[in-house]
């Protein structure tokens, strides 16, 4: 019990099996709590050690980059202050000491870059952090849709826009826009179809990147545990660029026509635009049905026009067959929400026919054809 009364120096409690015991188990057997309690500077040389020996541990939380940095910045600058206060008051250390001092600072180093390693090319945990913060910063007061069901939902936001959501995603929404821009926040997979306003943009937040259209449709694949992120165009414009919050870059934005791709490798921070998409099997092979699907339509059957949209959309349409059988439509729908494109059929239709929808329900109500 006298011995730690002579410790001087870091490294002493260090080598104090009783002292990694307290920190590290929280198990106090040798009392160290009240004896650190006895002195002030006592307590700041103890709690130097035991900061010391907690970052030697590595803790199985998240590192960011930024944490890294600054713990191998505080480390390294804690060894060259004590060298230097050594060398003031002109003391050695014997070289039993100088290895266990090197052997420390080795050991941090060599754990934090194992950390940043891990962190940056086996998981990307991280972004869903990102998620997480862009809606805790966001004070419009969101409404999050979570998927959780083996199907794709259809979410219908106030502008008239449509996200078709896929399984294991989810999307932060305001209830009502606001503002001169209309923005929203996915992780995950969703197809979108975005209301015309070229006076207030629409800006789709996926992780590390930034979609921004005026009126379009697009899918954004952006899961937390995938390497990359993808944005394939259908229809329309877009303009990408990275998230200013995760990335500080001045990359200018990546425009993508239609039937372009982009592929964000997040492990590199770098963008990789794709201008046929039939020649990357991996886009080919993730293709859906309202990607492929023409909503084009010259004299077509009404019952053929729904089953399509029910195609596309993964919807059921529940309408009065015997009244509609004899009807035909001249009709392009390929640029327009789903909400949209049902009030054309409709109003086309015509005789106050009308639709109602409840979730991937949706019931058309009619009189029949004009």
């Amino acid at each position: 019990m006298q011995k730690r009364n002579k410790y001087t120096e870091i490294e002493d409690f260090l080598s104090d099996e009783s002292f990694q015991l307290w920190v590290l188990s929280k198990v106090d057997q040798e009392g160290w709590e009240e004896w650190t309690l006895e002195s002030r500077q006592r307590a700041k040389l103890v709690e130097d050690a035991r900061l010391m020996l907690l970052a030697m541990k590595i803790p199985d939380t998240q590192l960011s980059k930024s944490d890294i940095h600054r713990a191998l910045q505080t480390t390294w600058q804690k060894i060259r202050e004590k060298e230097n206060q050594k060398t003031v008051k002109t003391l050695k250390l014997n070289s039993f000491r100088k290895r266990f001092v090197s052997g420390i600072a080795a050991t941090l180093v060599i754990g934090l870059m194992s950390a940043w390693f891990y962190n940056n090319h086996f998981k990307t945990e991280n972004n869903v952090v990102t998620y997480k913060e862009l809606i805790e910063e966001n004070n419009e007061g969101l409404v999050e849709q979570t998927n959780n069901s083996s199907k794709p939902q259809i979410i219908t936001l106030s502008d008239g826009s449509s996200v078709l959501l896929q399984p294991n995603s989810k999307l932060s929404y305001p209830k009502i826009f606001t503002g001169n821009e209309r923005k929203v926040y996915l992780s995950g997979e969703g197809f979108f179809e975005i209301s015309k306003n070229p006076k207030k943009p629409f800006f789709v937040y996926a992780n590390e990147i930034v979609t921004k259209v005026v009126g379009t449709s697009f899918r954004v694949k952006a899961y937390s545990d995938h390497p990359d992120v993808e944005i394939l165009v259908r229809t329309g414009k877009v303009k990408v660029k990275s998230n200013e919050l995760v990335s500080k870059s001045n990359e200018e934005e990546i425009v993508l026509l239609p039937n372009q791709a982009l592929r964000f490798l997040r492990n590199d921070m770098k963008f990789n635009k794709i201008t046929n998409i039939t020649q990357d099997p991996v886009l080919v092979q993730s293709v859906g049905n309202i990607e492929q699907l023409s909503f084009e339509f010259n004299d077509i059957p009404v019952s053929q026009i729904f089953e399509t949209i029910e195609q596309a959309y993964l919807v059921d349409i529940d309408y009065p067959q015997n009244k509609l059988k004899e009807c035909h439509l001249t009709t392009s729908l390929s640029d327009q929400p789903l909400t949209e494109k049902l009030k054309i059929v409709c109003k086309s239709i015509g005789n106050n026919t009308s639709f109602e929808m409840n979730g991937n329900q949706i019931i058309i109500t009619s009189e029949g054809c004009n």
